[in-house]
């Protein structure tokens, strides 16, 4: 498959004044480091990077990133790790990219969608969403944008667990096995209307009962 393209270019400057310069360019500022690789501070498009984006490639997107210095231009393989987001305006700020090797596993979040409505949520039930990712393990050519899990058939009471998840070919989870995807909860019980304030009055009136009552004698 083939990886998007985006250029990158070594950058000097740091600092909050730097970056907000980059930013008014049209620029946003950029890292690039992986285990065998020192941290270089980059520059990259806004555009490019919001092209790539739109694209629907999910969270976790391979590509092959130019990185251009005084030296040249050299092609790097890495993964978008972070993207920070302002969150007023919904801007980029600062990307993070982590490089990677296509025959080394790589470990990384997927997002877990629930999909179709359970039985027991038909019966009345709630359904309620736990975990809404799950870190997995893979080789990078094996990596898939989200979990589509089907909870069709969870009644009331019944769960998912990570133990149930059939993952795809490649992909196994670093997270332990017990704990819950989802549930089908009992609806909660409502009182009718005026059954509240009855309750509340009846409590009223045991109370004022109980509080007139003579008091014992003591032993």
């Amino acid at each position: 498959m083939t990886q998007p393209v985006l250029a990158a270019r070594v950058r000097k400057s740091k600092g909050k004044g730097a970056a907000k310069k980059l930013r008014q360019n049209n620029q946003i500022p950029a890292i690039f480091y992986g285990p065998n690789t020192d941290p270089i501070m980059l520059t990259v498009d806004y555009p490019e990077l919001e092209n790539m984006l739109k694209q629907g490639m999910g969270e976790n997107i391979i590509l092959d990133l130019e990185v251009r210095s005084e030296q040249g231009t050299e092609t790097r393989k890495a993964i978008l790790k972070d993207l920070q987001v302002a969150p007023v305006d919904d801007t980029f700020v600062h990307a993070d990219f982590y490089e990677i090797s296509m025959d080394k596993e790589i470990t990384v979040d997927i997002q877990i969608r629930l999909m179709n409505t359970p039985v027991g949520v038909t019966n009345g039930g709630i359904l309620q969403h736990i975990r809404r990712e799950l870190t997995v393990s893979c080789l990078p050519d094996k990596l898939i944008d989200s979990l589509d899990l089907d909870v069709s058939g969870l009644d009331i009471g019944d769960s998912l667990h990570i133990r149930d998840i059939e993952l795809p070919e490649g992909i196994t989870s670093t997270e332990e096995a017990h704990q819950t995807v989802a549930v089908v909860a009992a609806p909660t019980v409502k009182l009718e209307e005026g059954e509240e304030e009855e309750l509340e009055e009846k409590a009223e009136e045991e109370a004022k009962e109980e509080a007139a009552e003579p008091e014992g004698e003591n032993p």
